[in-house]
């Protein structure tokens, strides 16, 4: 009983944070008259990567390197499949073509990046500095845009609040998705491991959506509000922040290890994620409910291939 209580704290305070996220976020991009995609790509993309960011330093530390990586690798994937693909099925999304472009340019970048390091075979000291100078690069660049181009396009009704308040609810927004999402991880865990279900599925399953949870909370929202910026802007972001800052810090600290299995096949897959993220949008400007589909399905196969790659049946 007390494990189902977590779990509907936790949805609970996913959803409460998600709402006080979205619309903070909306006035702070109006109060700077900046596009909502920026404070998308920026400050909610790093508060709601701060799941992954705990676990993976966390990790990092303790000498668990394959969670580090792994973390890394299956929050991007959950993130543009079932994240952003959740989000179509709630509402399409439309997007500006030239800012989608030039944001999702800098993910693909970061992403062949990581590729490349990857095919090493181990992640060192170098470079996490040259992945923590692409994450002040992005920053810089995301500033600079945003000074070119107004908002307005999107009232959430905080516009005449004082700062003060409109940081505070991103604060606390913040604050309830994380704990939202560490309370429905542990009572998922928890009636998992009282049902015999194994810790190689908990973790293919339950912790690897469990850290995706508060992008999943707020991109959803966002569509729900058809604030389609927010939506995609946190995405992209999250997937930026996950590589240069979470993976840049964790390889600062020490040395990490590529698995055969993550250049097999695992990097391959968010690869290919993050190119079919482009199919949609470079033919129409917005991405439907076909592609979020999809998206969903595609997770949940890539979800089934792990479980028998797992098991030895392919």
């Amino acid at each position: 009983m007390t494990s189902f209580l977590l779990i509907l704290a936790g949805f609970a305070l996913l959803i409460v944070g998600a709402n006080l996220i979205v619309k903070s976020s909306v006035a702070m991009a109006n109060k700077l008259n900046i596009p909502p995609l920026i404070v998308g790509l920026t400050v909610v993309a790093f508060g709601t990567s701060a799941p992954e960011f705990v676990i993976s330093l966390t990790s990092a530390l303790q000498g668990a390197e394959g969670l580090v990586l792994g973390n890394v690798v299956g929050s991007n994937i959950a993130n543009i499949l079932l994240i952003l693909g959740s989000s179509v099925l709630i509402f399409p999304i439309y997007v500006n073509r030239r800012n989608f472009f030039r944001d999702y340019g800098f993910l693909l970048l970061v992403t062949l990046m990581f590729v490349l390091f990857a095919l090493s075979g181990v992640f060192v000291f170098w470079m996490g500095i040259v992945m923590l100078l692409m994450l002040a690069a992005f920053i810089i660049l995301s500033y600079l845009s945003s000074r070119k181009k107004m908002s307005g396009d999107y009232v959430s009704g905080w516009e005449h609040k004082n700062w003060l308040f409109v940081v505070s609810f991103v604060v606390l927004g913040l604050a309830a998705v994380v704990y939202g999402a560490d309370l429905l991880v542990d009572g998922a865990v928890n009636i998992a491991t009282a049902l015999g279900v194994s810790e190689e599925m908990i973790g293919l399953t339950i912790i690897a959506v469990g850290t995706s949870l508060p992008e999943l909370a707020t991109s959803c929202m966002a569509a729900w509000q058809k604030q389609s910026d927010l939506a995609i802007g946190n995405v992209l972001g999250s997937n930026i922040w996950n590589i240069v800052f979470i993976l840049g810090t964790s390889v600062v600290v020490t040395d990490v290890e590529v698995s055969s299995q993550l250049v097999r096949y695992d990097i391959w897959v968010m690869l290919a994620a993050t190119l079919l993220l482009f199919t949609p949008v470079w033919r129409r400007s917005y991405v439907g409910r076909i592609y979020g589909t999809l998206f969903v399905i595609g997770y949940f196969a890539y979800l089934i291939s792990q479980v028998l790659i797992a098991r030895g049946l392919i």
